[in-house]
């Protein structure tokens, strides 16, 4: 074995913008092409917003206006703006900021100065402005390095901050910015911050009922059990109701950071509520059933918070402050008396609450023999499972790649050999389907224990008991672009949207893009996910190349496969619109036959002809397609 050398000059340093260029990961957590709401160039937005919240939050600025189109994003806050002889320091020099001074912003998400230079270093262009009392300053940065250095100038414009960025498209590849992801986004900075506005292309955001707007916005008035117990303190707000739907849905929020990935406060949150609950009705209710159904919020606010990721998608403070008390007693004391409280003062509330949990003790209760024996079933199956390739890294481990972690749920073998033959063992795992699965609209969840195919999908996720233990970030349906593809598209739909519709709300669940076409000539190979690409590939290749078809994804075979499931990998996210009640959603596409659908369907079928070559083609749309 060659012996390698380790001297003085293997030791490299390098400078701020180099090692986030060359570990962004570290600081904005996966890349993604925006297909996920929680992809490298959202992050980048959060981070110039927090900016801004924060202004906010110390009484400066009420109006935050985003512009972002495509590819670029333009934040201006009217808070104090940023000194302008720091303007250049505070946005290219880590370690350097205003929140080191926790007078100033005590209770901050921000506060390692490091957010704002992320963005800087990972944008092919920047541009920072500062306004501050009638003078202006302006800088310009490429790949976080200076380029145009403009001197103070006088302004007429409020005070505040302008920024405009460019995420760099050699780090963030075919990336575009979803709408409704900022959209979401934008909600939640508005629900918990009361008073503030924030116009996005346009469209004004405002909130005045804080946490109680969230759950109104994001549940069904219709399937509610009781009105929302929306209940306030100092740096804690709560809101919760019960539902009908299966599982459990948390937003938790720390110092007005969504931490999608919980932590101590929503730990502490769920533990209390159903210690509170056990109390008022002295009776021993098991765990699960007073948590089965809940849709709930929570915030607070923590001095100096510790996150376990710069992402700051998890809190791991376990003290309100450095010297208060801890997060697990602040939350405990609060919810005891403030939940008991409400829960005597509303004795039809407190009556509903607790027909919901009998109801659903019951069904636990009902289904437990055929879950005994299924689970038994499912472990002795996993030991062989045939359905399931797994991966080595899973999404519960601590390891950095963690986000990475996949699961393929494919139709027949012959498209599953090729995925698994092209997978990234590491990280991709892949589930095979028989063929097309139960319909189970309107069914209960003892199907998904009496149904082995959906037994053992539930085990492969390691969802039973909810999403705590969730095993791959990413659920892709890889179906092949025809009728029977996207039927069996809506069939896994509507088992995740019917007995784990968090799984979908969190933005787990995703649909594999996989090119319709292969255009080449001897120099050249182009894939073409759609007939636009296909004419701008013939066009670019000229002299008649060579065109196929791809009408499944066995006939692509396994080194090509590898092309598509890898960092070019395209994904549409499957997104539930926060206006679109998920019983209605399945009712209509799922239920019986419905004289409404068959018109849609006649509406909107039509038939497109193209010419390939000399040879004609009729193609349809996925749109056109979605027929049960």
């Amino acid at each position: 074995m060659e012996e390698i050398d380790y001297s003085d000059d293997s030791i490299r340093s390098l400078d701020w913008k180099e090692h986030i260029r060359l570990r962004p990961g570290m600081y904005i957590g996966k890349l993604g092409d925006g297909s996920a709401y929680d992809d490298g160039i959202y992050v980048l937005l959060k981070e110039i917003m927090d900016n801004c919240i924060d202004e906010f939050v110390m009484g400066a600025g009420k109006t935050i206006e985003i512009t972002v189109t495509d590819k670029k994003v333009s934040i201006r806050d009217y808070g104090r703006g940023i000194p302008l002889g720091k303007v250049i320091d505070c946005v290219s020099k880590i370690n350097t900021g205003g929140k080191y001074d926790s007078k100033a912003f005590q209770k901050s998400v921000g506060l390692n100065g490091v957010g704002t230079k992320a963005v800087n270093a990972l944008s092919s262009n920047f541009i920072v402005q500062s306004y501050r009392n009638d003078r202006t300053k302006k800088a310009e940065f490429e790949q976080g390095k200076l380029v145009n250095d403009l001197p103070e100038t006088e302004t007429t414009q409020r005070n505040g901050t302008l920024v405009t960025f460019l995420p760099d498209d050699t780090i963030f590849r075919h990336y575009h910015y979803i709408p409704e992801f900022v959209e979401s986004m934008i909600w939640n900075y508005v629900f918990l911050n009361s008073g503030l506005t924030i116009n996005f292309n346009g469209k004004k955001f405002f909130s005045e009922r804080g946490l109680y707007d969230l759950l109104a916005r994001n549940t069904d008035e219709e399937t509610i059990r009781y009105p929302i117990i929306h209940l306030k303190g100092d740096d804690i707000e709560i809101a919760m109701t019960h539902g009908q739907q299966y599982g459990e849905e948390y937003y938790s929020f720390v110092n007005g950071q969504h931490t999608t990935q919980g932590g101590t406060h929503q730990a502490a949150f769920r533990e209390a509520v159903v210690k509170t609950i056990r109390e008022f009705y002295k009776k021993e209710f098991d765990a699960s059933d007073v948590r089965a159904s809940i849709v709930s919020a929570i915030s607070i606010r923590v001095q100096e918070p510790v996150f376990e990721s710069q992402t700051k998608t998890k809190l791991g403070s376990q003290n309100i402050a450095p010297d208060g008390p801890s997060v697990r007693t602040f939350i405990n004391d609060f919810v005891k008396k403030a939940l008991d409280d409400y829960l005597h003062k509303h004795s039809a509330d407190a009556d509903a609450l607790l027909k919901r949990i009998l109801q659903s003790e019951r069904e636990r209760k009902d289904i437990a023999g055929i879950k005994k024996l299924a689970n038994e079933r499912a472990k002795k199956a996993s030991l062989h499972n045939k359905k399931l390739r797994d991966c080595k890294i899973h999404f519960e481990d601590t390891h950095e790649r963690k986000q990475d972690t996949t699961l393929f749920i494919t139709e027949g073998d012959s498209a599953s050999g090729s995925i698994t033959k092209s997978r990234d063992v590491q990280t991709q795992a892949v589930f095979s389907l028989k063929g097309k699965p139960l319909n189970c609209f309107g069914l209960t969840k003892k199907v998904v224990y009496e149904n082995e195919e959906f037994n053992l999908l539930q085990h492969a996720l390691n969802i039973e008991d909810g999403l705590d233990n969730l095993r791959y970030n990413n659920i892709v349906i890889a179906t092949d672009a025809d009728v029977d593809g996207m039927h069996i598209r809506l069939l896994l739909m509507t088992f995740f949207l019917q007995f784990f519709p968090d799984l979908v709300k969190a933005g787990h669940v995703s649909i594999l893009q996989t090119p319709l076409f292969r255009v080449r000539n001897k120099k050249e190979t182009i894939y073409c996910y759609s007939d636009e690409e296909r004419q701008r590939a013939i066009q670019k290749l000229g002299n008649k190349p060579e065109i196929t078809r791809f009408k499944g994804l066995g006939e692509i075979s396994p080194e090509e496969f590898e092309l598509f499931i890898g960092k070019d990998i395209r994904l549409d996210p499957v997104i539930l619109s926060k206006e679109q009640s998920i019983k209605n959603l399945l009712e209509y596409y799922m239920g019986k036959n419905t004289p409404d659908r068959q018109q849609h369907i006649i509406g909107n079928l039509r038939v497109e002809v193209d010419f390939i070559g000399e040879e004609e083609n009729t193609t349809a749309t996925e749109d056109e397609l979605l027929i049960v």
